[in-house]
């Protein structure tokens, strides 16, 4: 059995980050949303679990603090894209919902790639590759 991966962040308003991430085309899984959080499906074996600030906050020890994604990087999150033109779909959707570009489009020839910061500050990266076409080392 694979190993399952669920990346869990805090978000100020889970509705509106919901919205979000539905509009960028991900579904989330009902059995393990609630108004706390929300279950978003990446693919059979990776999730990202969205939870509010303070339901966050009580999985970490001793209630540490939550990080402001908007002042301080905590986590970039890269995810794959079929090809260059769904790299550019999915990043002008994210910027139409009031995301903001993370920083400029990284193109290596065998991979291409864009950085949006989400409605929390969090940095997604969607990046595109052709292994057949990476240089050999």
């Amino acid at each position: 059995m694979p190993t399952k991966i669920f990346v869990n962040l805090a978000v100020k308003d889970l509705e509106k980050t919901k919205n979000f991430f539905d509009k960028l085309g991900f579904t989330f899984n009902k059995q393990f949303t609630d108004e706390k959080a929300a279950c978003m499906i990446i693919n059979d074996d990776a999730a990202v679990m969205l939870l509010s600030g303070p339901f966050f906050k009580s999985f970490t020890p001793k209630q540490k603090e939550v990080a402001d994604a908007n002042r301080s990087t905590e986590v970039m999150i890269a995810l794959s894209a079929n090809s260059k033109d769904r790299v550019h779909e999915m990043m002008n959707i994210a910027l139409s919902m009031g995301a903001t570009e993370a920083r400029e489009p990284q193109d290596y020839g065998f991979m291409f790639g864009r950085s949006f910061n989400d409605l929390d500050g969090h940095v997604w990266e969607i990046i595109w590759m052709d292994p057949a076409a990476m240089p050999q080392q």
